[in-house]
Formats: C-alpha cells, sequence, structure tokens
C-alpha cells in the first residue's frame, strides 16, 4: 500500500494572507572573503527548489554580464558584471560604470517580475562606498520589491541605513589570529 500526500499550492496573489514576508538580512564583517556562509546559504535554498538570485556587483574577470548566468542546479542564478577585471576602486571607465549600471537595472527588474524568492546582492555595501549604486536606490528598491522576497545584503562597512530595515544582521569576525 502507498499513500501521497500533496501540498496544496496557495495562490498569493489571491491568498495574501498566507504569503509569508520575505526578510532583509546582512551579513557584514571587516574585511573580504566571507561569501562562502552565504553561498552555502543560498545553495541549500535553491537546492530544496526555491529560485535564487545570487548577483556580485563587484566581482568581474569572466565577462560574464547578467546576459549569460552560471546556473547551478535548477534554480540558482549566478550573475556578475560583465567585465574582465574584478573591481576594487571607485575608479571606473566609462565601460565598466555602464556594465555595474545595466546589472543592478537588470536586478531590480527581474526581482520585481517575482522570478526569484530569495537574492543575494554581494559586497552591495563597497559598490555604495564606492559611490557606484546609490544607497537611496537601493533602499527604495527594498521596499517595491515584492513582500515574499528575502534579500541577503553582504558586504564591510554596511550603511546605517540599511542596518535600520535589516531584519536580521550578522556580524562575522575572526575570534583569533592565525
Amino acid at each position: 500500500m502507498v499513500s501521497q500526500v500533496e501540498t496544496p499550492i496557495l495562490d498569493a496573489s489571491r491568498h495574501p494572507a498566507h504569503s509569508i514576508e520575505g526578510l532583509v538580512q546582512v551579513f557584514t564583517c571587516t574585511h573580504r572573503s566571507f561569501f562562502t556562509n552565504v553561498m552555502a546559504q543560498a545553495l541549500r535554498i535553491a537546492g530544496q527548489g526555491t529560485p535564487v538570485l545570487v548577483v556580485q556587483f563587484l566581482k568581474g574577470g569572466i565577462a560574464q554580464g547578467y546576459e549569460h548566468p552560471v546556473q547551478l542546479g535548477q534554480s540558482l542564478d549566478w550573475i556578475r558584471c560583465n567585465l574582465s577585471r574584478c573591481i576594487d576602486t571607485p575608479v571606473l571607465d566609462e565601460e565598466e560604470q555602464k556594465s555595474l549600471e545595466e546589472l543592478w537595472l537588470y536586478t531590480q527588474n527581474v526581482v520585481c517580475q517575482g522570478k526569484y524568492e530569495l537574492v543575494v546582492l554581494d559586497e552591495l555595501s563597497l559598490a555604495i562606498t564606492f559611490g557606484l549604486i546609490s544607497e537611496a536606490d537601493v533602499l527604495a528598491f527594498l521596499k517595491k520589491r515584492p513582500r515574499n522576497v528575502d534579500v541577503i545584503l553582504t558586504g564591510p562597512e554596511m550603511p546605517r541605513s540599511l542596518l535600520d530595515v535589516a531584519d536580521q544582521i550578522t556580524e562575522l569576525r575572526r575570534s583569533h589570529q592565525p
């Protein structure tokens, strides 16, 4: 004898009381290279079938661009700027600035279309600190995103305004010096 339990699929637009409000999570650290923990969380969630978008604003080097996302499994899209280098300075040439702006606009559009339920915005705080993405634009994006979308913001020196709207803040630090 075999039994099967089916979970009803609820249309959140028809049953708004059944949708769960997404969270804004911040992962910050004084040094870079802590992305592994966030990526592990994104992979775990995507492995359960939840659509995930990972956006790395300051990473380049592979001329990827949003037109050619790396797809990990069926549920995780990973995109970077269409640049031949990683951004480590606020000084960009015109082509680099255009690539970053296009990536930010693309990110806002696909999130607002409801394509993803988890969005990771990697090193967003550095992009804001460098003056490459407007803090006000990020705050407006967080307000207008679909209410079920979880957003993870990463980077050192996270602006106070983003910490103030965060539901969860995780500060990573070294407990010892090697």
